[in-house]
């Protein structure tokens, strides 16, 4: 006979030793501590992740409400953590455990910065009912319209989370696709769904929330991401960086995954897993990306991915097209304290019009030079990147047009709106500049109704492939939308 988890002593919780771990059945007589419900539903986590003592937990277990699976499984042909599904046997290591008093307990350092997950170590999970929610008719509060283009996705976004079907959004930049979304939103939330938005990069994640909550002003909003406040918050709506997922575990109905090319996400299998973790057996999936690796482009045109398109932007302007510039052997030029007179005309034209712009460099280095050597001339010019602890200042000053002009590495590539910008790339050969990137940027300019163009210029030491399938790709979407009349101008 299979032991239950009550027949040792609850405060070391040895589970390496059981294959299987048991479920109690449901004491519908006991008086379950709801805080735990709302901490505990839709969600795995440690025990040091929960703020109740554990004989409580363990109370709430072989009552038939918690539920402990196995953080680490292990065969003789594999190790699996059930957190992030990481495989690799060289992102297993262990250490002498003094909870279940091996010498050698097994524990991930794939997840490890989410706290560690050993073999005797139990993700904690929720199997009573779900938290109650009041139900709202029409939560959404917005007055705003939709141009054709994005109601044909915003009435396709809708069906696909009605029917818990998939389906991916390809938009160009500057689209509205947070405005296309509003629609399913409301209908899920209004039939009582769990909604996730998820995106790889926290500065989108920030940016989305104040957005979300001020259109769903009757909604509880969890704005998660490293450090967040919001992380035991029981949200009818989620907004999260793709590494918070690895805490849920079949919780949502439907899940949102903007920027679905982006960085980290595209690199890193187990935000992968833990986006497929976080959903529930019967949900939808909606991926938005204005640009789709070429696997995505191929299924999209053979029919085998479910999309719908918006080629056009909102203010019904084309996309600016980028211009490709060569300005010779930029890095002899570095060394010797300058910049190619090329790239030095173009800034100095914007700055003397008064006209903001950024420029996209490959390397941090590379920015910090060019940054000492414009600051001759131009004092208040400022330089970002993602280690950098005054970036989100940086980017509202940016805002506030309190700096002219911004170096950046890919880091502002997407995620984020300037009203009247242009922007160039500086070294647009270095391989970090991939199609995806180069669109991304390109897509800075022209956002805006008030400013829908701008100047988009990639200065390189010879063209690359992607620089030319970006400037093609862009081409395209203009030829579509001026073929299904969405372009008026």
């Amino acid at each position: 006979m299979t032991p239950y988890l009550s027949d040792f002593p609850p405060e070391i919780l040895p589970i390496s030793s059981i294959e299987a771990i048991p479920e109690p059945p449901l004491n519908e007589n006991y008086s379950f501590n709801k805080e735990l419900q709302q901490i505990l539903h839709g969600k795995q986590l440690l025990l040091e992740n929960l703020p109740h003592l554990l004989l409580e937990i363990h109370q709430h277990y072989e009552n038939g409400y918690i539920t402990y699976r196995k953080g680490i499984t292990k065969t003789k042909s594999k190790t699996v953590c059930a957190r992030c599904g990481n495989k690799d046997r060289t992102l297993f290591a262990s250490f002498p455990c003094a909870r279940c008093g091996e010498e050698e307990c097994t524990y991930c350092r794939k997840c490890i910065m989410m706290g560690r997950v050993s073999e005797c170590t139990p993700l904690i999970g929720w199997s009573g009912a779900e938290p109650t929610q009041e139900l709202t008719e029409n939560p959404l509060i917005w007055t705003g319209t939709l141009s054709p283009g994005q109601q044909h996705a915003s009435d396709q976004v809708r069906q696909t989370i009605i029917e818990n079907n998939e389906l991916l959004v390809w938009a160009v930049c500057g689209a509205g696709k947070t405005e296309v979304l509003f629609g399913g939103i409301n209908a899920a939330l209004a039939s009582g769904k769990r909604v996730c938005i998820a995106t790889p990069r926290t500065d989108v994640v920030l940016e989305l929330g104040p957005r979300l909550k001020a259109v769903f002003p009757g909604i509880q909003v969890a704005v998660l991401y490293g450090g967040s406040e919001d992380r035991h918050l029981q949200a009818s709506l989620t907004i999260a960086t793709t590494h918070q997922l690895l805490r849920f575990y079949k919780a949502f109905d439907t899940v949102i995954l903007d920027e679905v090319d982006a960085f980290p996400y595209t690199a890193d299998e187990s935000l992968q897993y833990a986006v497929r973790q976080s959903r529930k057996e019967q949900s939808s999936m909606i991926y938005l990306t204005a640009t789709p690796n070429q696997k995505w482009q191929n299924e999209c045109r053979s029919g085998k991915r479910n999309f719908v398109t918006i080629p056009a932007r909102f203010h019904r302007h084309p996309l600016p097209v980028p211009s490709l510039k060569w300005c010779g052997n930029w890095e002899k030029s570095l060394k010797k304290d300058k910049l190619p007179p090329i790239v030095t005309q173009w800034i100095k034209k914007r700055l003397e019009n008064q006209k903001q712009c950024l420029l996209f460099l490959p390397k941090i280095d590379k920015m910090e030079k060019i940054l000492s050597i414009l600051r001759k001339t131009y004092p208040k010019i400022q330089a970002v990147h993602a280690e950098d602890p005054k970036r989100k200042a940086k980017v509202q000053m940016m805002r506030n047009k309190e700096i002219p002009m911004l170096l950046t590495t890919t880091i502002l590539e997407r995620g984020v709106t300037f009203p009247n910008i242009d922007v160039a790339v500086f070294g647009a050969e270095d391989r970090i500049f991939t199609e995806s990137a180069l669109v991304q940027i390109a897509g800075r300019v022209g956002r805006s109704a008030q400013f829908p163009s701008g100047d988009i210029t990639f200065f390189h030491y010879g063209k690359t492939d992607s620089m030319v399938k970006a400037r093609k790709q862009i081409l395209k979407m203009n030829a579509e939308a001026k073929k299904k009349g969405l372009i008026d101008h």
